[in-house]
Order: structure tokens, then C-alpha cells, then sequence
């Protein structure tokens, strides 16, 4: 059963758009998110003369339709993020446009545990594929051992990071949920969990999926039409591509193409639209697997029940 949490926001420039704070209450983590061009407010800051961990964020240099984001840490945060500041002819990062850093409010983080924290959020992220992970692969392995309860610690450390950062719009830890043991959510989850939902159509295509935390999440193993059907609806018809170049969608013997892994959408069009390899009213085309009724149906029943 999930259990509320508070975050307290604080907006330092009175604006979404700039230097935000953020922390669990009852939690000695310190969370900044702050965009490149305010680095030198942030530096000024207490924050940035503390031990910490740091995200960078920006465009995907070998991909202008995806994200990219590079995972670090430093005894002094402030210079460590001053030196990525530099051209990259100098060692610097040329791509990021956006900070999120974490610290702590007590002198407890040393450097085993910071490397240690590194390296499991660059093996979370990089499994979660939700932004490419610009970390040399080298820099997944673990860093040393830690006392067993220091790595407890990080851990609960990590699990608060994994609230936060998506609070302040970075899904880069966000694993995809597993697959629900039952076509019915309990009790306690049917807030944030839908039943499972179908498309099939008579040319093969098969797919399943589910709505959970916001998102509607097809699940590994449906199959999808392999051909885009119309040149319109570029947006989607890239998707698609991108989709096969990640190989989270891989050709079969016949024709089609099925999804290598469980992958999450903005809505229920967008992975209707995937599937069908055309534009797709997803409320309309997602039934449910039991009943046959649509998700648009489906969803005006949470309404009347209420």
C-alpha cells in the first residue's frame, strides 16, 4: 500500500522557470533544481559548498527528439558543476541546460558514500531508459562496500530521490512498474492502477496495457503493426522509428513488431498510435481484455461510482 508524502517546494525566484528547492519533510535531503544560465546564483548558495550528487540535463547531441542526462559528484558540488560550466574543448559539457543537485543538511555524506550513490543511480537510470545516460559505462561499477548500515542508508537515500526528482519533472529514475500479478488492481492501488486493457485487430496486431502512475504503459511481448500506415502524423511516425532504433520494438518473422520491453506513454492515443502505426483515438481503440469496454467508457465509470 503506498502512503502519502509531503514535499515542500520553494520557488527562490518567485517563477517555475527558475531556481527551485525541494525536500521530503522529515528528511535531511536538500534537492536544487535551477536551469545553466542561474549557475552562478546557484554557486553563491551554502548548497553548492557541500558534498553532493548532481544531474546535468539537456539535449541528446546524437538525438535532437530525446533528452540526455550525465550523473556526477564532488566533495564541493559548486566546482565541480563551475568546471562542466566550461566549453567542452576544455573539459567541460556543451549539452546540458538544466542542474538538479542534491545534498544533505547534516556533515554525513563522505566520498565512499557519494561514489556509491553514483553508481547505483547511473545503473537505475541506464536501466530505466527514460533519458540517455551520457556516463561512461566504467562508471557503473560500485565503488568499494559500505558498512551494512551505511548502504541502507543510501538506499532509503536513492528510494527519496526516486520521489523527488520526478516532482520536479525529472523521470530520469523512474523505473517502468511491473506487471500486476492480477487483471484487477486491489483495493489499496486502484487509485493508480487501471485493469488491463487490449487492442486486436485481424491482421495479428496484439497488445496489452495498463495505466498506472500517470502513465499508460504497454507491456512486453504485445505486437504492433511493423509499417507505418500514413505519411501524416510525423510526430508519432518518429516515435515509431526511434522505438525500432532502441530496440524496445523488434521485427518478427512476420512482418510485425513486438515490444522487447514493457514501455510507457504520455496517454492511451499515443501507445494506440504506436501499435496501430497510425493516428489512433487510444480511448476509443483500448478495451478492456474481460468486457470489451472501452478505456473511455471505462474511465466515465469511475465517475458514476464515485
Amino acid at each position: 500500500m503506498n502512503h502519502g508524502k509531503s514535499i515542500r517546494m520553494f520557488l527562490v525566484d518567485g517563477t517555475p522557470g527558475g531556481i527551485i528547492t525541494a525536500e521530503i519533510i522529515n528528511w535531511t535531503g536538500h534537492v536544487i533544481s535551477a536551469p545553466r544560465s542561474r549557475l552562478a546564483d546557484v554557486l553563491k548558495r551554502a548548497e553548492a559548498s557541500r558534498p553532493g550528487l548532481y544531474v546535468l540535463v539537456g539535449d541528446n547531441p546524437a538525438d535532437s527528439d530525446s533528452r540526455q542526462a550525465y550523473i556526477g559528484e564532488s566533495e564541493v558540488v559548486g566546482e565541480r558543476l563551475a568546471q562542466h560550466n566550461k566549453p567542452e574543448s576544455t573539459g567541460g559539457k556543451d549539452f546540458w541546460d538544466r542542474m538538479f543537485i542534491f545534498t544533505s543538511k547534516d556533515a554525513n555524506l563522505t566520498k565512499g558514500h557519494l561514489r556509491y550513490v553514483e553508481s547505483k543511480l547511473i545503473s537505475i537510470a541506464s536501466h530505466a531508459g527514460r533519458l540517455s545516460v551520457a556516463n561512461v559505462k566504467g562508471k557503473q561499477n560500485e565503488y568499494g562496500v559500505l558498512p551494512e548500515a551505511d548502504m541502507a542508508d543510501m538506499h532509503y537515500l536513492i528510494e527519496q530521490l526516486q520521489i523527488v526528482l520526478p516532482a520536479l519533472g525529472l523521470d530520469l529514475l523512474r523505473a517502468v512498474p511491473a506487471q500486476a500479478a492480477t487483471t484487477q488492481p486491489s483495493e489499496q492501488d486502484s487509485s493508480v492502477q487501471s485493469p488491463v486493457f487490449s487492442i486486436t485487430t485481424r491482421q495479428g496486431i496484439s497488445a496489452t496495457a495498463q495505466e498506472i502512475d500517470g502513465e499508460f504503459i504497454v507491456r512486453k511481448g504485445s505486437l504492433a503493426r511493423g509499417q507505418w500506415e500514413n505519411e501524416k502524423w510525423v510526430n508519432y511516425k518518429k516515435l515509431h522509428q526511434s522505438l525500432q532504433e532502441a530496440k524496445k520494438l523488434v521485427p518478427t518473422d512476420n512482418g510485425m513488431l513486438v515490444f522487447s520491453e514493457d514501455c510507457p506513454f504520455n496517454s492511451p492515443s499515443a501507445a494506440a498510435a504506436i501499435v496501430l502505426a497510425r493516428n489512433a483515438n487510444g480511448r476509443i481503440e483500448w478495451k478492456l481484455k474481460d468486457s470489451g469496454q472501452s478505456y473511455t467508457d471505462w474511465q466515465d465509470a469511475q465517475l458514476v461510482d464515485m
